[in-house]
């Protein structure tokens, strides 16, 4: 009997989770190595998403997602109609700092990047629309994780951090100890936690219950200390997303 984890549909999942920002296109054979699956498995499960339209594949036998995977991803009403909500006032925040902004939310305990409005300065922006990001080395992971169920936070911190660089915080007690400081003063900061040449700083976009659903965040060089120059901004602007979000009952957690 076929294992949950190892059905068809988990196997076809996990071929399509493979595709990110940082990698668009795939062979069949690094498929087949990147979800751990036999060439020939992976080669009849392709050729059925092929055949669905979930996956395309050109001349040059190479795999990239397909349109009718988009269609559905842009059916999601929670996500997009917050990404239609949140984008005016994004636009006039990046345009007040003249820093790379962010809108994310948290999925599967990492931190997904709904959208983000590049700048001018020089720190690269790492964050991609649609990709992942760690929830305990960037700024809206350590606010979404501050304001996470006790559950939730327990969970990451039993697991192992991954250190990017020589700022990330790798130590549960002390990860401990940044989210009490999130709570008390409601945004998070994280400085060269995973850019050594960046930092970040979020707050949090509320529903009418109160529930922190998504982070808002601003990410600048550390050659530069404008946090507290920023955060007014910040916060304002969050706030007035929040306010945006409560006139919308399908965006509550509550309903």
């Amino acid at each position: 009997m076929t294992g949950k984890g190892n059905s068809v549909l988990h196997r076809a999942f996990r071929i399509l989770k493979l595709f990110d920002p940082a990698r668009v296109e795939m062979s069949l054979t690094e498929i087949a190595w990147a979800a751990d699956l036999p060439l020939p498995t992976a080669y009849r499960i392709t050729r059925e998403l092929v055949d669905l339209g979930l996956l395309e594949r050109n001349e040059q036998k190479v795999y990239r997602i397909g349109t009718s995977l988009w269609e559905i991803g842009v059916r999601s009403s929670h996500v997009l109609r917050l990404r239609e909500v949140a984008m005016p006032f994004m636009e006039d925040l990046q345009v007040a700092v003249r820093q790379h902004t962010s809108l994310s939310i948290l999925a599967a305990g990492e931190v997904l990047v709904l959208e983000r409005l590049a700048s001018h300065n020089e720190v690269p922006n790492i964050s991609q629309i649609g990709g992942r990001l760690p929830i305990h080395a960037t700024s809206p992971g350590l606010l979404m994780l501050a304001y996470s169920d006790p559950e939730f936070q327990e969970s990451i911190l039993a697991r192992p951090l991954r250190r990017y660089t020589d700022r990330t915080v790798t130590s549960s007690a002390e990860l401990r100890t940044i989210l009490a400081e999130v709570r008390a003063r409601r945004y998070a900061v994280a400085d060269g936690t995973i850019n050594p040449l960046g930092g970040g700083v979020a707050t949090a976009i509320r529903d009418r219950a109160d529930n922190v659903i998504a982070a808002l965040s601003i990410t600048y060089g550390l050659d530069e200390p404008v946090v507290q120059s920023v955060l007014p901004a910040l916060v304002a602007t969050a706030r007035s997303i929040s306010r945006a979000v409560s006139a919308q009952p399908q965006l509550s957690q509550s309903d």
